[in-house]
Formats: structure tokens, C-alpha cells, sequence
């Protein structure tokens, strides 16, 4: 069958369909940071309050939360995280709460973190929690706007904010 005169120009005409409808989307990434279904890198969010900083989780003391797995070095800790995890998990998923402020997603270590009123923040790296830190109250606001449509890690941005 010959190419028509409209079959050539129909041709032509797809390359603006596609690029008005995109590609496809990316999965959503999940609403809690985590590696291999494990939160927070695996450390426990009540030590972070109790102890004054990360400890290792472990598979002994484990709760499912929003999609992932929470680790806990003690059965005291695992409870008292059961009983209120909006105060013991990390604000803004556990994902970096500085990159959240500026609109993104980032993931994050367990030696950058900051509590604040009594809020869990973590962040990509030390530099990002000292930029966090210049402005914690303005920061919470913006990510607090943000959150819950930050767009996704895999952003060149992020990817900087965490290399660093």
C-alpha cells in the first residue's frame, strides 16, 4: 500500500502528540525513605530521642508503618513507637527534610538529623542539616507546603544535595 499524502503528514503530526502527552510516569516512591523495605536506613527513631542520636534497629523488635519495615533496639522502644508514631517517626517520610523544603525528595543518613518540638527531621548529609539549620521554623513551613507532593529523588538536584 503506497504512503498517502495524509498518512505522511499524519507522521508528522505525532511527535507533538507525544511530547504534549509526555512519557510515562515514574512509580510514586514510597511514603517512608527506605532500602530493601527497611525505614530509615534501618536505625531505630526512639533512640534518636532517648539515646540523643541513631542506633542501630534490630529484626528482633520490627513494625510495619506506612509501607515499610521499623526497626527497634528494644521491645520498650518498638512500643512506644506503636503508640505514637507521628511523634517518634521521622517528619516528611524520613526523607530530607531540607530537600523537602525546597520541593523534592532526597534519601538520607542516619548522623544528619535534628529533633525539633519534640519532630524527628533527618537529612542527605551533614551540609544539608547545616543549610536545614539557618532556618529550621522557615524550613518545617516550606516543607510542611511541599509534603506530601514532593516530586521524585531521582531529580539531578537531589542527586547533587546527596553526593555532597
Amino acid at each position: 500500500m503506497p504512503l498517502t499524502r495524509r498518512a505522511a503528514l499524519g507522521l508528522f503530526a505525532l511527535p507533538p502528540v507525544l511530547a504534549v502527552t509526555g512519557t510515562p510516569a515514574l512509580a510514586m516512591e514510597p511514603e517512608t525513605f527506605q532500602s530493601n523495605g527497611i525505614a530509615i536506613n534501618g536505625i531505630d527513631p526512639v533512640d534518636y530521642f532517648t539515646e540523643g542520636g541513631p542506633v542501630a534497629g534490630s529484626t528482633d523488635h520490627a513494625l510495619s508503618y506506612k509501607g515499610a519495615t521499623w526497626l527497634f533496639a528494644s521491645a520498650a522502644n518498638a512500643s512506644a513507637f506503636q503508640s505514637d508514631p507521628e511523634k517518634y517517626g521521622a517528619r516528611f517520610g524520613g526523607y530530607c527534610a531540607f530537600a523537602a523544603s525546597r520541593g523534592y525528595l532526597a534519601p538520607t543518613i542516619p548522623e544528619a538529623w535534628t529533633v525539633y518540638e519534640d519532630r524527628l527531621y533527618l537529612n542527605a548529609n551533614l551540609r544539608a542539616r547545616e543549610l536545614w539549620l539557618q532556618d529550621v521554623p522557615g524550613n518545617i513551613a516550606l516543607g510542611e507546603q511541599n509534603w506530601p507532593g514532593t516530586s521524585c529523588s531521582h531529580s539531578s538536584r537531589a542527586r547533587r544535595l546527596a553526593l555532597r
